[in-house]
């Protein structure tokens, strides 16, 4: 009698892992040329190294901003759609309790956090991911206003003018950097996670 081959579990199907990948590259584009935008008319009283920036100048960084977000736009609007029609974000990110996300945070922190079953998100994962939904949800909005502030009036209205869009397409941006550098972290320390994010299993 032949033995039974191991079961292999799908992790994240096709459509999230290759949605996930263009999203970190399309982040990494927007950010880094974001930063060179920035330099050349700061907010506040400090610049980015322009070894950390793309573009080389305004202009270029602009061309490399605007090909980011193009990207961004369009493959984050197939992964929300994919989410919501085949039932992944209820599955995945519901339900979302206030005690769990605490008890799975300081149990995060003394390093004992569970991660046998990758088919499912702890409950510090899921408010992690639903804040970032949201945060690039708010980027895309308050970069509306900045590039285009006289044809959207009612979000330069809602995000303080052009001024306080700047200001909000900023902060999206150091939350959105700070998510990154966090699940970049976690994800070194899981190797298996960044395993199931290349094969799906």
């Amino acid at each position: 009698m032949s033995a039974t081959p191991p079961q292999r579990l799908t992790t994240h199907p096709g459509w999230l892992r290759t949605t996930h990948w263009l999203n970190a590259l399309a982040v990494l584009i927007m950010v880094t040329s974001g930063w060179r935008i920035y330099d050349a008319s700061p907010l506040f009283s400090f610049e980015f190294p322009s070894a950390v920036t793309l573009g080389g100048w305004l202009g270029g960084a602009l061309l490399w901003h605007f090909a980011g977000m193009w990207l961004l736009f369009a493959n984050g609007l197939f992964y929300l759609v994919m989410g919501l029609v085949t039932g992944r974000f209820r599955r995945q990110l519901f339900p979302l309790r206030v005690t769990q996300v605490w008890q799975d945070f300081i149990a995060a922190i003394r390093g004992r956090l569970s991660h046998e079953d990758l088919t499912r998100y702890n409950a510090v994962q899921k408010l992690a991911y639903m804040v970032a939904i949201v945060d690039l949800i708010v980027i895309v909005l308050s970069g509306l206003v900045v590039f285009k502030p006289v044809q959207f009036p009612l979000l330069r209205t809602l995000t303080g003018g052009y001024e306080g869009a700047r200001i909000v397409h900023f902060a999206g941006m150091a939350v959105l950097v700070s998510f990154v550098l966090v699940h970049v972290v976690m994800a070194a320390a899981v190797p298996r996670t960044i395993l199931a994010m290349i094969r799906g299993r």
